[in-house]
Parts: C-alpha cells; sequence; structure tokens
C-alpha cells in the first residue's frame, strides 16, 4: 500500500491518548497528519470502598466479564493485590481481543471473546452466553455505560452485579481548536470509536449545528455510534471491522472521496 495514501489528510483522533498511539502511528506511515483530540479521560474512582468489598466476594461468582482494557488495567491490579490470585473457578469473558490480550498479561487464560464484532451483543451471541441460568457475573466497566449486557443475562436467569473501577471524564470544554483547524484546511476526518465521545463531540459542536462539524468525515467503527451524527445529518463511514487497521481504510476511503 502506498505510503502517501493519506498526504494532505488531517485526522483528530477522539480516543484516551494512551489508546490512541498505534492508530496515530498506523495514520502517519501512510501520509497522514494527526491532531490528538480526546474526548474521554480515564480517571480513577475517588473512593473504591463498593469495588474492594466485590473483590472480596469473588469466589462467590461462575463468571467475570471485563468490558474493556481499561476495566482490566483498572480492576486487576487491585484483584491481585487483594486476593493475591485469580480465583481457580472463576471464568473470565472479554468483549474483544484486545482486552483479552490485556487479561492474558495478567496471568488469565481460558478467556471467552466473541469472534466478529467486539461488542456487547456479539458476547451475548456466544453459546457459553446463552446457558447462564443460576450463574453469579459480575461484570468490570467504568462508572455508568449500556446496560444491555446486564439486562440480557439476568432475563436469561442469571444474578448479575457491576464492578465499577474507573470513570470516564470529557477533558475538553469547547471545539475551537477543531473549528480552528477545519478553517485553516488542516481537518477532514475525525475518529470517533464510542457513543459516548460522538455525544460528547456534538455537544461541544452546538449538536452538530457548526459549519466545520457538516464539513468533515466521522469515521466510526461500529453502526450504533453512527446513528446520531446520522440523524443530525452528518458525514459518517463506518470501518467494516473493529481495529485499528479497518479504521486505517475507513479513512483511505474518506480521504479517497475527499479527493473526488
Amino acid at each position: 500500500m502506498p505510503e502517501s495514501t493519506l498526504s494532505g489528510f488531517h485526522v483528530a483522533v477522539t480516543r484516551p491518548i494512551a489508546q490512541s498511539t498505534k492508530l496515530c502511528d498506523l495514520i502517519k506511515s501512510h501520509g497522514g497528519q494527526t491532531i490528538s483530540f480526546p474526548l474521554i479521560e480515564i480517571v480513577s474512582l475517588d473512593d473504591y470502598d463498593d469495588f474492594d468489598q466485590k473483590l472480596l466476594t469473588l469466589d462467590n461468582y461462575d463468571l467475570a466479564i471485563f468490558i474493556s482494557s481499561n476495566a482490566v488495567n483498572q480492576g486487576m491490579p487491585r484483584l491481585l493485590t487483594h486476593l493475591k490470585k485469580i480465583p481457580p473457578t472463576l471464568q473470565f469473558a472479554a468483549i474483544g481481543p484486545t482486552t483479552a490480550s490485556e487479561l492474558q498479561k495478567f496471568g488469565v487464560q481460558d478467556i471467552l471473546t466473541p469472534e466478529n464484532r467486539f461488542d456487547s451483543e456479539s458476547l451475548l451471541a456466544l453459546p457459553a452466553m446463552l446457558k447462564v441460568n443460576a450463574k453469579r457475573i459480575i461484570i468490570f466497566r467504568g462508572i455508568g455505560g449500556r446496560e444491555i449486557l446486564a439486562n440480557t443475562l439476568r432475563s436469561r436467569g442469571a444474578t448479575v452485579d457491576f464492578a465499577e473501577c474507573y470513570q470516564r471524564i470529557n477533558p475538553q470544554t469547547n471545539a475551537d481548536v477543531l473549528s480552528g483547524l477545519w478553517q485553516n484546511k488542516q481537518l477532514q476526518a475525525i475518529v470517533v470509536t464510542s457513543s459516548e465521545a460522538m455525544r460528547h463531540l456534538l455537544d461541544i459542536a452546538g449538536q452538530g449545528e457548526a459549519d466545520w462539524i457538516k464539513n468533515v468525515t466521522l469515521c466510526v467503527n461500529h453502526a450504533r455510534i453512527a446513528e446520531l451524527p446520522l440523524e443530525t445529518g452528518l458525514k459518517v463511514m463506518i470501518a467494516e471491522a473493529s481495529g485499528d487497521a479497518a479504521m486505517l481504510q475507513c479513512l483511505i476511503e474518506a480521504a479517497t472521496h475527499s479527493n473526488t
């Protein structure tokens, strides 16, 4: 693939800084320019008492689901500190291969993981997730988030609790940086990889009414994230799969369209 595929193409990446390095490197390796504009920042909880109490009862659970790599990196160190070892009878599940890979770094093996799209719906479709009647399940996640995973598992007969081990904040107060870049022809696309980040983006862009956001392409990695901006009439492209390689292809397609 030509290294100049994204030459002259400027992309704002809205992921937390620590999670955007690989994608930014891919964009740059193909001639593109990146702007770090994190719309979510992962921070510790103000109080871990409730989370720590959940850890002390972990032997009572059959399955632990980790909803993100953040849940792994925020939760597993405290788990090992409190329990000294992973409960031997506890089954683990991860929302996708990146999260599973992070779990493996802490010594977890035999992890249930979706094989195609990496979201709650795909995890719920696994055969093991269809047979959870009378099972006790604990979901490691940040404060808040989607409820479909817990609600569906409960409807299948499971008891579900949350172990919330971090919180997400929006570090941006306005979109002046993005607006200024667009006016200087230095912003053609924005990568958004969560519905929460998309809501933040549209909020600071005046619910998508600002001229600049109407003239950039929003590249997302799931149809669910595309719903709100499409309702607003914005330009959206959806990557064909999860992962940085698929997002790179989405950006290349966006760049091609912008040049025609």
